[in-house]
């Protein structure tokens, strides 16, 4: 078993920042953050495997959010930039043992998450 934490979350103003961070108990292959608004369904939003060296976004957050890992500190992260009300959910993380891409039927570690709040 695997446990992550997050963090990072918070309340930011339309156009702004934050960083999530995800620690974990010990290292998985796959890293991957997903996201679920009130009312609708948990989403994919961005994954990394390996070293770090092949990850994936949903085009809605391509080009403005990055993912990264620190495998020494069995952590992930997720740098969010040009927050919009549309990103406001509760972001969790993810991890596998193999590569699970997007779908989190494929994921075997979840944690808590972490509420983003955007205002406009």
């Amino acid at each position: 078993q695997v446990q992550l934490v997050e963090s990072g979350g918070g309340l930011v103003q339309a156009g702004g920042s934050l960083r999530l961070s995800c620690a974990a108990s010990r290292r998985t292959y796959t890293m991957g953050w997903f996201r679920q608004a009130p009312g609708k369904e948990r989403e994919f939003v961005s994954a990394i495997r390996g070293s770090g060296g092949s990850t994936r976004y949903r085009d809605s957050v391509q080009g403005r959010f990055t993912i990264s890992r620190d495998n020494a500190k069995n952590t992930v992260y997720l740098q969010m930039n040009s927050l919009n009300p549309e990103d406001a959910a509760v972001y969790y993380c993810a991890g596998s043992d193999s590569w699970a891409a997007v779908t989190a039927a494929n994921y075997d570690y979840w944690g808590q998450g972490t509420q983003v709040t955007v205002s406009s």
